[in-house]
């Protein structure tokens, strides 16, 4: 358990969150795509500004709506990208992010020639090379300086199962679980090495918390039976998060889609803070399998944000609020918004999430 002396209110009321220790409020935030800038710009501003509760410290004019400087990724760039792995990936719209749609494994006669040219875990980064590990060394010193959390997050989204997909094609990585084949499980083995390399330097370097992110889920289910999942997917997780858990680091995992028939394998491997979607999921589901068993920062509907009245979403917060709730702690609320939620909409769930999870004015 991370001590909380030294840390600053904001730290210490998520970690109280996190471990069920009584915060002081119920943490909440709300995002923006890059798109979203892009198309509401002073007016989306606006709404920042007026709602300082929830962006604490914005300044106006911080924001270019156009990111000239250029975007946090390649991936949100407009075009055609291959990344270190060899997976070509393509966006049709600057400020969203890209699909992949070049599989360099599509053919499994490819597979020996791939291999001669894995990217090295410590040195390249998705697009380029890493940030040099005495950066990374002194950013978590000045974090803890300042009473923040050192965090760690080096794994792209899709780290791990995601990358399966990207590397076969979906379709190919579905036939090859069911078809349990052999060469499947050697590109399992070559992605979780690569990953507990850079986990393990994350953590010898003092990281404090781990973050990762990919959709293990549907809309409506798993991609795969519960039991292959426990069967293929959670040795990985294990080999992944268990050097965190063993060592006390909180593990952050976001994952869009259905994943209820596997939150408590989750919760098993070392997932202390898990990131869970409201459509896919529902009130009813979360309630029953991790209320109250895995901290939750729930991500609010996406899908309801730009078609809902005001007053609907100052329902939705307040339902969605009402239903996960506990005086112990383990939750916090997250709201994504797209350029499609228009400015006075986004105001409608800065209100909801101030009068329900009560954040108080920080510098």
């Amino acid at each position: 358990m991370i001590s909380y002396a030294g840390r600053n209110r904001r730290t210490v009321n998520a970690l109280k969150t996190m471990y069920f220790d009584g915060p002081e409020w119920t943490p909440c935030g709300v995002y923006f795509l890059p798109s979203a800038w892009m198309r509401h710009r002073e007016a989306l501003e606006e709404v920042v500004l007026a709602h300082p509760r929830i962006f604490p410290g914005h300044r106006k004019g911080s924001v270019d709506f156009d990111f000239k400087a250029g975007l946090w990724s390649p991936l949100y760039e407009l075009g055609r990208h291959t990344d270190c792995w060899g997976v070509v990936w393509e966006n049709c719209a600057r400020g969203f992010d890209s699909q992949a749609v070049g599989h360099p494994l599509a053919e499994w006669a490819a597979f020996d020639a791939w291999k001669r040219r894995l990217p090295d875990p410590l040195k390249d980064d998705l697009f380029g090379p890493r940030q040099p590990w005495d950066e990374m060394r002194r950013g978590f010193e000045q974090a803890r300086a300042r009473g923040d959390l050192a965090g760690g997050g080096g794994l792209p989204h899709g780290f791990f199962y995601m990358m399966l997909t990207y590397l076969r094609g979906f379709e190919n990585c579905m036939l090859d679980l069911a078809g349990d084949d052999p060469r499947l499980h050697e590109l399992i083995a070559i992605i979780v090495r690569h990953n507990v390399t850079v986990i393990a330097k994350y953590l010898e370097l003092g990281a404090e918390t781990m973050g990762f992110g990919e959709d293990l889920g549907m809309q409506t289910a798993l991609p795969m039976s519960p039991a292959m999942w426990r069967r293929v997917i959670k040795p990985a997780y294990e080999c992944m998060f268990g050097p965190c858990r063993d060592r006390g680091v909180p593990v952050f995992l976001h994952s869009d889609g259905h994943l209820l028939e596997i939150i408590p394998d989750l919760i098993e491997v070392g997932v202390t803070t898990l990131n869970p979607q409201f459509r896919a999921n529902g009130l009813d589901g979360l309630r029953a399998v991790a209320k109250g068993r895995v901290a939750i920062h729930l991500d609010l509907d996406r899908q309801l944000f730009p078609f809902a009245t005001p007053g609907q979403l100052e329902d939705h917060v307040g339902e969605a609020f009402e239903a996960l709730y506990d005086p112990r702690g383990g939750l916090s609320l997250g709201a994504e918004c797209g350029p499609d939620v228009a400015p006075e909409k986004v105001d409608a769930i800065c209100t909801a999430l101030e009068r329900v999870c009560r954040p108080p004015a920080l510098a």
